[in-house]
């Protein structure tokens, strides 16, 4: 019997089997990657930045290929898979870009010494583990950027995408990449602890829920490595009295349902103030309803299926436990019958502390609708979670926006009239119980370095 079983939420059936690599196996594969690193450590930035090109240019020839085995395994709309992998393209090219510079040697003029160096040298093989969510990008989140910086990295994907993952090694073993620089690996749980703890595994980085993130936390502080950990959250976009209502309904919309809901950094919770909140939940329950779940390879469709049917079973006892503390469905919340993992785009009102769609996260197409009685209020609701990754403030008074944004939102990221998954340009991760540690916008690429201080003394 296989060890995994890949299948399409679309229908049930079964798409390939797979069985994990022997102890030996893996072994094998973190001393060829330690080796690799060693001689890739001494190849110059500029030379790194060309082959990270040649691993955009790679991926953009499989673009179709991946993006069908990405909706095959997951169940996301065909369109959006196309998205995605622009959007590794993306990273590819912005770190083929600025790498360089952002590595480069900073010398500081220090009294009582001739000049200080800082300088940021690679440590090693990276390990991370990725989630099913966005197949390519999370993987090409880490690996471009470690990449850039010397490292080696190693991929523990999730095994309902391992298709995914192992043709994203073809792509960057098609490229300029030495090959040993890239490995995926098929591991269990206890053998991914096991290498947590192997002494060439340099760092650790998780996306995950906050659950795998407090388990694989504590395994690499055990073993005293550096960990970034990006995990779950339950997002507030929180719509101020002086707000466009219609593009906050649209974008609103948007933010929950894309990706089939299934998004660490999606609306949540939509947080109305008081003197527009009637008008919002009109117009925001018609859109839902109008949105239609069906085969996501075709564009006629809204909504792809949940990823696994065990998503589903769970999604829906969170919705029907919040209903049973109180919430009330506004729209959506029944569960499709047979094989697939489908749900409707649903809407909860009434939501309040101790009902899952407020204290927790609600991965699938639910929205917590919740009305707030002022700016303050709204705030207020908004940080009263667990969790700090992303959300957004819809207002016309953009400066306004800005400074309730930069000092009052406790969160990583903040949406400001608008949303988007994530900008290489920016940094991206959490607070509290959504991780630590950042990707994109610079600060990824120094995650996994020696920040090294150099003393020149004058002679």
């Amino acid at each position: 019997m296989a060890d995994i079983t890949t299948v399409n939420p679309a229908t049930g059936e079964d798409i390939k089997d797979y069985n994990y690599m022997s102890h030996d196996e893996v072994n094998k594969i973190v001393e060829d990657s330690h080796k690799a690193f060693l001689e890739w450590r001494t190849v110059s930035h500029e030379e790194r930045a060309k082959v990270i090109s040649s691993i955009g240019e790679t991926l953009i020839k499989y673009k179709e290929e991946l993006s069908r085995l990405m909706t095959e395994e997951r169940g996301k709309l065909y369109s959006q898979s196309l998205q995605e992998v622009d959007l590794c393209k993306a990273i590819c090219d912005y770190t083929a870009e600025k790498g360089v510079a952002a590595l480069a040697d900073d010398e500081r003029d220090i009294e009582g010494l001739k000049k200080g160096i800082v300088t940021y040298q690679p440590i090693g093989v990276i390990y991370g583990m990725q989630p099913w969510n966005f197949p390519a990008y999370q993987v090409f989140r880490y690996t471009i950027a470690n990449l850039m910086a010397g490292n080696s990295v190693l991929l523990k994907h999730a095994a309902n995408v391992t298709g995914s993952g192992l043709l994203i090694e073809k792509i960057l073993h098609e490229s300029d990449l030495p090959n040993d620089l890239f490995r995926t690996i098929l591991i269990d749980h206890d053998q991914s602890e096991e290498l947590i703890s192997h002494d060439k595994v340099r760092g650790v980085t998780l996306t995950g829920s906050d659950g795998a993130g407090s388990i694989v936390g504590q395994q690499a502080a055990k073993a005293i490595k550096k960990a970034v950990l990006e995990l779950g959250s339950n997002d507030a976009f929180i719509v101020l009295e002086d707000a466009d209502l219609e593009l906050a309904v649209q974008t609103c919309t948007l933010a929950r349902l894309i990706n089939n809901g299934e998004t660490c950094v999606a609306a949540k919770r939509f947080i109305v103030v008081d003197s527009l909140y009637d008008e919002f939940r009109n117009r925001i329950v018609e859109e839902f309803a109008s949105k239609k779940s069906g085969d996501p390879m075709s564009d006629s469709s809204d909504l792809g299926p949940l990823a696994r049917k065990d998503l589903q079973e769970k999604l829906h006892k969170q919705v029907e436990e919040s209903v049973s503390k109180g919430a009330t469905i506004s729209v959506g919340g029944k569960l499709p019958e047979g094989k697939s993992s489908y749900y409707p785009a649903t809407i909860l009102e009434n939501v309040q502390k101790g009902q899952p769609a407020y204290d927790d996260e609600l991965f699938g197409p639910v929205a917590a609708l919740i009305r707030a009685k002022d700016q303050d209020d709204a705030l207020r609701i908004a940080n009263d979670s667990r969790y700090g990754l992303g959300g957004a403030i819809f207002s016309k008074d953009e400066d306004k926006a800005i400074r309730l944004a930069n000092e009052q939102f406790d969160t990583g990221m903040v949406y400001i009239n608008g949303y988007g998954l994530a900008n290489p340009a920016l940094p991206f991760g959490g607070v509290k119980n959504s991780g630590h540690g950042r990707e994109h916008g610079g600060f990824g690429i120094k995650e996994f370095v020696n920040i090294k201080g150099v003393h020149v003394h004058n002679s």
